[in-house]
């Protein structure tokens, strides 16, 4: 059998795909699997993953219609199934996935705009779950094409433990080993990394805390501890990073620049604690069993708090969080006082009393 993975939306979606992944494979060990990516980010996640067979990198939205449309007609009827990784609910992906013409087609059924996106165009589908974490959802989709095609089942409740998965290659190890070595960040350092970063696209940019509370709590968390901080960010925040930096009072800071997801990820293996926005970061952080600290506003944390890693929620738990459902709409506030006030009035203070807990949980079992 032929699958079809399409991972058209960001990186941590693709990342929180793997454990559906890795069970897709177990349950129908003989069929060939190939991952559809648009972004080079997520093509990294899936680079070394031994579940994959073929990670094909088209960019629909550099390459304008005509050539995409040529593009997705030359894989019609090369696949048995393809699987629309949850969340994804497009109607140009449900579009692409009926001309690829596969027999079964797979996906979530949203519970907004289901209809308007061309839902119904699959024909495997399983109902959204607002209660449900992402890897969740992708993993009953999985169960039920594997129902469908070999007739048999997964037990659910044994498979949602598997962690999410992020393979490196020797050369990412070893550019990061390098790189904490010219650094001087030895085994005794305290080291916390950073992204104050997250998606831009849908208006998403209002999610993010602001860069001078980052610059603020690295602050007090270097005087207080003399701790190492690491920014990390894409290509694309650079400027971003560049503010953090600048604004914190000490050379115990440093921009971490890359050339690759997977070289930014193997440094941040090295970091004690993470604090991050709702981003890919913050996924990456989980597939490396970090602790985590999430400042998180809008979003519905059932869907994408850190998986199965240690991890707190800095939130001000406001009466109308979360607002912020899977939908093609973009990002909205519909307070009439202070708009993006969950993000807006997060306080430094807050966010540190959150790191306390996890360094003080740190320095007993002496890892600084």
């Amino acid at each position: 059998m032929k699958i079809l993975i399409l991972a058209l939306s960001g990186i941590g979606d693709a990342l929180m795909f793997t454990p559906a992944l890795r069970l897709l494979k177990q349950g129908l060990p003989e069929s060939q699997i190939d991952v559809l990516v648009m972004f080079g980010g997520a093509k990294e996640i899936f680079r070394n993953n031994p579940n994959i067979n073929n990670v094909i990198h088209f960019n629909f939205l550099k390459e304008g219609a005509f050539k995409s449309l040529k593009f997705v007609l030359s894989l019609r009827n090369k696949y048995d199934a393809i699987v629309n990784v949850y969340p994804s609910n497009r109607k140009e992906y449900n579009l692409i996935s009926l001309l690829i013409g596969a027999k079964h087609r797979v996906a979530a059924e949203y519970l907004r705009m289901n209809r308007e996106n061309l839902g119904w165009l699959n024909n495997i589908t399983v109902k959204e779950d607002d209660s449900m974490h992402n890897v969740q959802t992708n993993i009953r989709m999985i169960e039920k094409l594997i129902e469908k095609v070999a007739h048999k089942k997964i037990n659910f409740y044994d498979a949602e433990e598997i962690n999410l998965e992020l393979n490196f290659g020797e050369d990412d190890l070893n550019f990061a080993e390098n790189f904490l070595s010219e650094k001087k960040i030895s085994s005794k350092d305290l080291v916390i990394g950073f992204h104050p970063g997250c998606a831009t696209l849908k208006n998403h940019i209002k999610r993010r805390w602001e860069p001078e509370k980052f610059s603020l709590l690295a602050n007090k968390l270097i005087d207080k501890y003399s701790a190492k901080i690491l920014v990390f960010g894409g290509p694309e925040e650079s400027e971003l990073k560049k503010e953090v930096r600048n604004n914190i009072q000490s050379e115990n800071a440093l921009e971490i620049e890359t050339g690759t997801l997977l070289q930014s990820a193997a440094i941040m293996k090295r970091c004690n604690l993470f604090i991050t926005n709702d981003s890919a970061l913050m996924h990456i952080a989980s597939a490396l069993q970090l602790p985590v600290v999430a400042i998180i506003g809008p979003t519905n944390t059932n869907y994408i708090h850190p998986w199965k890693t240690k991890h707190t929620i800095a939130s001000l738990k406001l009466e109308c969080s979360p607002c912020f459902f899977y939908s093609p709409r973009p990002l909205s506030c519909k307070r009439d006082d202070v708009k993006f006030k969950c993000i807006k009035e997060l306080s430094v203070d807050l966010v540190f009393a959150e790191a306390n807990k996890f360094i003080s949980e740190i320095a007993e079992s002496k890892q600084f």
